[in-house]
């Protein structure tokens, strides 16, 4: 069967999905694997957890993280790689990025 012949019911239309599709209870279900959508979820949380005018300590951190999924440790990291939260060398304090991307 060619693409184009396939039944009605298999195409699904494309409907946007907002960041609250990834919760459950105010928790995290999974850390997206796709890296748009991972993006798009650290944005939220980067907005919502943390304060842009305030640096926070790693234990801070974390305790912000484990509030919404288990392994804060991974989300902390995501939030550095891609730019959303900033850390001292010594990271010892943390601070969410002020500059757009």
């Amino acid at each position: 069967m060619s693409q184009s012949a396939l039944p009605p019911h298999t195409a699904q239309p494309s409907t946007p999905r907002t960041v609250a599709d990834l919760f459950s209870g105010g928790r995290i279900t999974a850390i997206p694997r796709k890296a748009a959508r991972r993006e798009q979820l650290l944005a939220h949380l980067a907005e919502t957890l943390f304060a842009a005018d305030r640096a926070y300590t790693e234990p801070e951190v974390n305790d912000a993280l484990r509030t919404v999924h288990d392994d804060f440790s991974a989300l902390r990291r995501y939030l550095i790689t891609s730019g959303l939260l900033t850390r001292t060398r010594d990271g010892g304090s943390y601070r969410r990025a002020t500059a757009t991307r």
